[in-house]
């Protein structure tokens, strides 16, 4: 009965969400993940229930390409601005695990002329609203984000993501790289792996997912067409 009712309430607020447009959807997004998170087990509610999991490792998405740069913390902002310069794109997300390292990055790069934006949980509402709407349009063309922007948002354009710090669960890392090639299209992922930490979550993921992330030194090696669309 309680699973019910949730699904009639996320039903319904997809249909408010559709009425009031794409700001809305954001909203509904993140409200939805709330929601079903806290729904517990079936078993504890309906009689021999049948419950269906998917495989986890069958969720990254086909076309994408994923890569890992090492190097140290200390060179992690002159890497990025040097991949800037050299890949092709249409839009890049770059996550980061703090709000504050969220802010201090966004920073150096719009000092570098790159046209930036950032999103984090401490941005008032109508202002993520604000710079999702610009970011989706196509007015800024790079986003800076902590895990507030890892799901339930889509953009077209965005054909490269950069974890600029590496996840700390494989999960979030699937999230993440999943804003890149989607609607069929090519995509490329880069991680970032400057610590002995990073290195055993990146190893954590590619057995999660049953995937192979190889080491790439120069990106220009890596073929344009395999992520750029168009």
């Amino acid at each position: 009965m309680l699973h019910l009712l949730c699904l009639v309430l996320v039903v319904g607020c997809l249909g408010v969400s559709v009425l009031a447009g794409e700001a809305a959807q954001f909203d509904f997004n993140t409200d939805t993940a709330t929601l079903l998170s806290r729904l517990e087990a079936p078993g504890d509610f309906l009689t021999d229930p049948c419950e269906i999991f998917l495989d986890a490792s069958k969720l990254v998405l086909h076309g994408l390409v994923q890569r890992y740069i090492a190097l140290e913390e200390k060179h992690k902002i002159k890497r990025l601005l040097q991949l800037l310069e050299t890949l092709h794109y249409n839009q890049i997300v770059i996550f980061v695990n703090k709000v504050q390292r969220c802010r201090a990055l966004a920073d150096v790069l719009k000092e570098a002329g790159n046209p930036v934006t950032s999103m984090h949980a401490r941005l008032r509402q109508e202002e993520r609203i604000s710079r999702y709407s610009a970011f989706k349009s196509g007015e800024t063309r790079i986003m800076v984000s902590t895990d507030l922007f890892e799901r339930g948002v889509d953009f077209q354009r965005t054909n490269i993501v950069i974890n600029f710090d590496v996840p700390a669960l494989s999960d979030t890392y699937l999230h993440r790289v999943g804003r890149a090639g989607r609607f069929g299209t090519n995509g490329l992922a880069i991680t970032f792996v400057s610590t002995e930490e990073d290195k055993a979550l990146l190893k954590e993921i590619q057995d999660r997912f049953v995937i192979a992330i190889p080491e790439v030194e120069d990106v220009s090696s890596i073929d344009r067409s395999t992520y750029m669309n168009g």
